[in-house]
């Protein structure tokens, strides 16, 4: 033990103190340095958030902390990660056994990963996977953990956690699958939580409930966070100091104030420069693009204009959705009859014309991503029409059915989960093409997905390279090229841009801006990021519970909200201003449950027009959770 806690005297005051880390992957092409000589400390009950772009080596650190690059074939080749355990002397976590990191991992040291669905086990149940680590880590014999396990659930304000406990990672919104995942991380009351990307799933009110559960946690144990996020909002609501890394290097390092009101090095004022700020636009009726500062070298530079986004063509709509209601059965007694049955959509009517993006918005669970996927044809809806182009899809042959899976393309929430891992990103972004017979000789396919790579930020030479070696926010990129590779006239964007950086978020939402222009593309924008909804869309939808409530023009619904959830989504908007006081208020009450006994059907909420194009249901006070 004296190897390991030799270093234990430089450790005075701090619960975690990292010293000239340096990480390296084996590659083809020989040593990849990811983290080159960072040092930090983090002390009891502060946060330490750390920022930078996607590729930055920001989660490497997270991972390198907890050791957990040994299993990700990178290996800790400099530098010390002392960890100072309750009454103990200060333990170097790159010399530790492996019996000892065990024992600290997820009791000492808790984490909370960017991908769920990556970190959940798909064959256990949600309860099952939480009390284990209770079982393990707090000697609980199975019952009481599984009355832990409830209690968690409802601590992160998941509803219906009774019936929560016994479903799969697959039965639940990506949202959902986050806060399982911040239940499990808080289930011992861990010394140091380390919280990459935790709220990059999750709608904004649900996020304020997470990040004031951390607070919370932080008062009562004096719990240290480091939180990982490209979210300049969260940071300025939620850390004291601030580390900017760059390129595998930390390039800055001050307290939070410091940061925002004058930042030193190059790349931070880039990336400060590239945050969406709500009310920006306050007072312009139609969406704008604008310059975003990059790094050229190691130089900022302007790139792009300024551009208002006057595309839509409001003649005749290319998609029309009337009554569309989609159910899923998921109670059965013993002889099959149906008990009770999700409501996740419920009697939904819009139009969206060409050249238009319509976001849709609203909590984890509400039916959003419902919708798109049954307007990709991914899940049958229960009732309702929807037409494209004038056609209805369910009079549609299986040869037309097919050709408007090339007219309206998919960015799914979670690009891990939907790339393929055998295959490299070439391949993936060129399947489409050849599915559809778009283009028929080799090479010219070779140089679309070339294009294709260049126009999301991307390098020809990454076509050679497979999902994994890619940062998160780099993998959404590749899910972007591959959607726009078949020429479509909508794109269904669900959270597109929620795992990107903020740098590459304001390239892409130019990028996806510029299409728009040039080929008339609609857009059904999916995403809980209120201030990148008021810079993208033309009109917003609002969701609650599987019903529209409000429905407008954008600047009708964000100067003139009249829902009163609609207010309570923009009010718990994080601004990326640490001198704005932190909001004392919390967000309570239960999100009611989509699941209904069979024969209790949810009331259809009527509508009544407030303004042009602007409609919100008269019910809105009404709601339980919401008023």
């Amino acid at each position: 033990m004296s190897d390991i806690t030799a270093s234990s005297k430089l450790l005075n005051g701090p619960l975690l103190s990292v010293r000239s880390l340096s990480v390296e992957f084996g590659t083809e092409r020989g040593p990849f340095r990811a983290v080159k000589d960072v040092s930090f400390d983090v002390s009891p009950g502060r946060t330490l958030a750390v920022v930078g772009e996607s590729g930055s080596g920001k989660s490497v650190t997270s991972l390198a902390i907890m050791r957990l690059t040994d299993y990700t074939g990178g290996r800790i080749v400099g530098g010390e990660v002392l960890f100072q355990p309750s009454g103990g002397e200060a333990l170097d976590l790159t010399k530790a056994s492996d019996d000892k990191l065990r024992d600290i991992r997820g009791n000492d040291i808790a984490m909370i990963f960017q991908e769920p669905m990556t970190s959940l086990n798909p064959v256990f149940t949600i309860g099952n996977q939480i009390a284990e680590t209770l079982i393990l880590h707090e000697s609980l014999n199975p019952r009481e953990a599984r009355l832990r396990a409830k209690e968690l659930l409802q601590k992160v304000r998941l509803p219906d956690a009774d019936r929560l406990l016994d479903r799969y990672p697959h039965q639940l919104s990506g949202g959902m699958r986050q806060r399982v995942m911040i239940a499990m991380a808080l289930a011992c009351n861990p010394k140091l939580l380390i919280a990459d990307e935790p709220t990059t799933a999750l709608d904004v009110t649900i996020q304020a409930q997470i990040l004031n559960i951390i607070r919370d946690l932080q008062q009562e144990m004096g719990t240290a966070v480091i939180f990982i996020t490209h979210d300049m909002g969260v940071v300025a609501e939620m850390a004291d100091d601030v580390v900017v890394m760059w390129k595998g290097e930390k390039v800055e390092q001050a307290p939070v104030r410091d940061i925002f009101t004058a930042p030193q090095h190059p790349y931070t004022r880039a990336l400060l420069s590239a945050v969406p700020r709500l009310g920006s636009l306050k007072g312009e009726p139609l969406p704008k693009r604008t310059p975003v500062i990059v790094m050229d070298g190691g130089a900022p530079k302007l790139v792009g204009d300024t551009h208002v986004q006057n595309t839509a063509d409001y003649a005749k709509p290319i998609l029309q959705v009337e009554k569309l209601t989609t159910r899923f059965d998921v109670g059965k007694t013993f002889f099959g009859r149906v008990t009770h049955r999700v409501h996740a959509v419920e009697e939904v009517n819009f139009d969206l014309y060409p050249g238009e993006t319509l976001a849709l918005v609203g909590e984890s669970g509400s039916g959003k991503s419902t919708i798109g996927r049954t307007l990709q044809q991914l899940v049958e809806p229960t009732s309702g029409t929807v037409r494209f182009n004038g056609r209805d899809m369910a009079s549609m042959s299986q040869g037309e059915r097919r050709r408007l899976r090339q007219e309206i393309q998919y960015i799914f929430q979670d690009p891990f989960a939907s790339l393929d891992p055998r295959h490299t990103v070439g391949y993936s972004i060129a399947e489409p093409i050849i599915v559809h017979g778009l283009i028929k000789d080799r090479k010219a396919i070779e140089k679309r997905v070339h294009e294709l790579l260049v126009q999301v930020g991307l390098q020809p030479q990454h076509a050679k390279r497979y999902p994994h070696e890619f940062s998160g926010g780099q993998r959404q990129r590749v899910c972007i090229a591959r959607a726009l590779a078949s020429d479509p006239k909508l794109v269904i964007a669900d959270e597109s841009v929620s795992a990107l950086d903020v740098s590459i978020q304001a390239q892409i939402v130019n990028l996806l801006m510029e299409l728009q222009e040039k080929r008339g593309l609609s857009y059904l924008f999916i995403t809980h990021d209120m201030a990148v909804v008021e810079k993208i869309s033309h009109r917003v939808a609002v969701m609650y519970l599987g019903q529209i409530v409000e429905i407008g023009p954008r600047q009708a619904i964000f100067e003139n909200p009249q829902h009163s959830y609609t207010r309570k989504l923009l009010s718990a908007v994080p601004i990326a201003d640490p001198e704005r006081e932190r909001a004392k208020t919390r967000i309570e009450g239960e999100i009611p449950s989509p699941v209904r006994a069979v024969g209790q059907e949810p009331a259809i909420h009527r509508m009544r027009e407030v303004g042009p194009g602007h409609w919100v249901a008269i019910e809105a006070d009404a709601l339980r959770g919401v008023a």
